[in-house]
């Protein structure tokens, strides 16, 4: 996540060090406060290595504060940040740093050393306008990275589903039909893991495969005996030995995968569910409506439980990308997205927003209004989003649970064009 918006208190250093993390090795440079001395030296990628590193660091400096400069706010050395209270981490975005080479290099070019350098340069001379990462509370910090890793293995499950259907077009189209429309399913697993080729599937006895389809909770009759007689009559794609064998193969390798995909992300929703319900802010954001117990969590761990990390809702926008920004120069002014964000941040204001439309009246009168403006669906969900985190934000630092009636009445109270726009689908629907 983003380090604490806001300006930051200046803390006493006993060094100050730029670090460029890498693969393999990662550059240091380090320079004792008050003098004008840079050290040079280089650290493995292994973690007896980093903790010897680190535990130098305190013996030298006496356990006095020591500040770091990198180019992420995750990874081993921000975890090795835990176990090390001394350190002070201040991420530098990318893009920064860039920036801050090419003013000393206008060729592009680069080297691990000068970045390392280039970091520490940046923490000496321009600490006050750096952040210093602030780690979340353990709850938090455990619950971001369980609806992170359940994202991931979403995109895991989505991108096998998108490459066993594409292989089944290629060879054997009729099993999209026969293993059910989902093929995550463990009908469907099951199906092609047995019969991964039409040549297998119609040398099995229908007795089986009616067997097969019952086991598997799919119990109507009519369903299975036209299944079973498109099976009897059907004609495969290809002959092919070529072509059908290796994908076979590789159908049921995918197949395999699945299966053993959907029961490690049960266990993973239930551990959400688990720490979510422990979670002293989760009554702020179990009803919200279109959350679910998937993107609940999520909003959650968005906003945190440190209150003075976001002091305004403009300060939540920006961190995750909702909010536009504007180049203006001369009489030229462009207004684009944020870049250098989190897309996952992003992802969970613009799902939960859309998800708002259908459970929400003000936030689909919303919707509709922009849509009737001439904004695209996605800009009119983001433009939603927008609104939404205001919202969430003035519940989060109240510990007020959001009430939809009690917005809305608001809404009407202050005139607001959504209101009108309320109104008027109610007078239509009633009509």
């Amino acid at each position: 996540m983003p380090p604490t918006a806001g300006p930051t208190p200046l803390v006493p250093l006993a060094a100050l060090i730029g670090i460029d993390w890498a693969d393999q090795h990662h550059d240091v440079a380090l320079q004792v406060a008050g003098t004008v001395t840079v050290e040079h030296s280089r650290l493995t990628h292994e973690p007896n290595a980093l903790a010897a590193w680190l535990t130098g660091l305190a013996q030298r400096f006496a356990g006095q504060r020591v500040g770091i400069a990198l180019e992420t706010s995750r990874g081993p050395l921000v975890h090795a940040r835990l176990e090390a209270p001394f350190v002070v981490l201040y991420p530098v975005n990318p893009r920064s740093l860039q920036c801050f080479r090419e003013t000393f290099t206008p060729s592009g070019a680069k080297d691990d050393a000068p970045d390392a350098r280039l970091l520490l340069e940046l923490l000496v001379k321009h600490r006050d306008q750096l952040a210093p990462w602030v780690p979340a509370d353990a709850a938090t910090r455990t619950l971001r990275a369980l609806v992170e890793r359940r994202r991931t293995a979403v995109e895991l499950r989505t991108q096998l589903t998108l490459q066993l259907q594409a292989t089944l077009k290629d060879y054997f189209p009729q099993a999209l039909t026969w293993a059910g429309t989902d093929l995550t399913s463990p009908l469907a697993c099951a199906f092609l893991t047995q019969w991964p080729t039409l040549a297998a599937l119609q040398r099995a006895r229908p007795s089986a495969v009616r067997r097969f389809y019952l086991t598997h909770r799919c119990r109507r009759p009519a369903l299975i005996a036209t299944r079973l007689a498109e099976i009897a009559t059907a004609t495969p794609l290809t002959h092919d030995p070529t072509i059908v064998e290796p994908n076979a193969l590789f159908v049921q390798l995918l197949a395999r995968q699945l299966a053993a995909l959907g029961p490690s992300l049960a266990a993973l929703d239930a551990e959400i569910a688990a720490c979510f319900a422990a979670h002293p802010d989760a009554e702020l954001f179990r009803a919200l409506p279109g959350a679910g117990a998937a993107l609940a969590p999520r909003l959650l761990v968005a906003f945190g439980t440190d209150r003075t990390r976001f002091p305004s809702a403009a300060d939540v926008q920006q961190c995750a990308g909702i909010a536009p920004v504007t180049v203006r120069s001369g009489r030229s002014c462009q207004v684009h997205w944020r870049w250098s964000v989190s897309t996952f941040l992003r992802q969970t204001f613009h799902e939960f927003a859309h998800h708002s439309i259908l459970h929400t009246p003000w936030a689909r009168a919303f919707y509709h209004a922009q849509r009737a403006r001439g904004k695209t669906h996605h800009v009119a969900v983001r433009a939603l989003a927008f609104k939404w985190i205001r919202i969430l934000w003035r519940c989060w630092q109240d510990h007020t649970p959001y009430d939809d009636a009690r917005y809305t009445r608001a809404l009407i109270l202050r005139g607001s064009p959504i209101a009108a726009h309320l109104q008027l689908a109610a007078t239509e629907a009633a009509a």
